[in-house]
């Protein structure tokens, strides 16, 4: 009977595995993240907060997850060129980011993590006009490698990750409107 048992355990266990991991490979091979809010202020208003990394601590919610982080700030003071590195905590790792590009509009980020796990991945901020107001997308997007989809099947990185948008989107919202 406990042979019986073991048997059907060890089935299911496998049925379990293959399941996983054939809902994964199904995943798109890309993922991107991406929230809103509207701001009312002018995009020139909006646009040095995320044009100038300086700027960050004073509204990013992953800046809030390591008080005794270690920054490094290189390059140009900010816009295109400008960088930062971060080493903190297991929870804020470590990484670096770079503008790639500024525009009135948009502004594009190369982000590179390194710690709890390496991973390319782009940002965005594009701000929209809308009347007096202005349109903040805050985006986030890249490779989807196999390793990530699996984690996926557990993990929902867009309401994971999406959440902490909204809050520094909220913050930014905070700061303009003042």
């Amino acid at each position: 009977m406990i042979k019986k048992i073991a048997l059907v355990s060890g089935i299911i266990a496998v049925i379990l595995v293959v399941g996983i991991l054939t809902v994964a490979a199904f995943r798109p091979d890309e993922f991107r993240v991406e929230r809103s809010v509207q701001v009312n202020a002018p995009a020139e208003k909006i646009l040095p907060l995320v044009s100038d990394l300086h700027k960050g601590v004073d509204w990013s919610p992953f800046e809030k997850t390591d008080p005794a982080m270690k920054r490094k700030y290189t390059g140009a003071a900010s816009g295109a060129g400008a960088v930062y590195e971060w080493q903190g905590n297991e929870k804020a790792g470590q990484g670096r980011m770079e503008i790639t590009e500024a525009t009135p509009n948009k502004v594009t980020m190369k982000l590179d993590f390194i710690k709890p796990f390496e991973a390319r991945n782009m940002a965005e901020f594009n701000l929209e006009p809308v009347g007096d107001a202005t349109k903040v997308t805050w985006a986030m997007h890249g490779p989807n490698p196999y390793m990530c989809k699996v984690m996926q099947t557990f993990f929902d990185i867009d309401a994971t990750i999406g959440k902490e948008f909204e809050t520094g989107l909220a913050n930014i919202k905070l700061i303009a409107e003042k």
